[in-house]
């Protein structure tokens, strides 16, 4: 039977970019770039958590044909696509540290029924939001 998830996917439009603003804000590491000739495996996970990956994809070859994956690439942009959540000690403080990165966010920390979150997006529509779960 299954025990994991070991790789989630999003869709960015350029690889390059995806790993300045995922590595180089957010602060996740590599854990796989590889040409594998018809396609660029790049994947990032949090530090020290190698266990769970988000696959950093261009929406093509081989999995999508160039009419497909055009739509993907425009329902991306419009935001329609791809959602990342990240679990934090502290969401103002991790709030702050990316700001003076320069992430824009969408939603500045705010109190919720089940913690605190903020929500931004990454350079190509996906969402993303930064959780601090309420201590149960």
């Amino acid at each position: 039977m299954l025990n994991a998830i070991s790789i989630s996917s999003l869709y960015v439009l350029d690889q390059d970019e995806a790993l300045e603003f995922y590595v180089g804000k957010l602060g996740l590491e590599v854990n796989t770039d590889a040409d594998l000739g018809f396609m660029r495996w790049l994947t990032v996970s949090v530090p020290g958590k190698p266990d769970r990956e988000i696959l950093l994809q261009r929406p093509g070859a081989p999995a999508l044909d160039e009419a497909t994956a055009a739509q993907v690439r425009d329902l991306l942009t419009k935001g329609a696509l791809g959602t990342l959540i990240f679990q934090t000690d502290d969401c103002r403080k991790t709030y702050e540290t990316l700001l003076a990165r320069g992430v824009e966010f969408v939603e500045e920390p705010t109190e919720r029924p089940y913690g605190i979150d903020c929500a931004l997006r990454d350079p190509f529509g996906n969402h993303i939001r930064i959780t601090q779960p309420t201590q149960q």
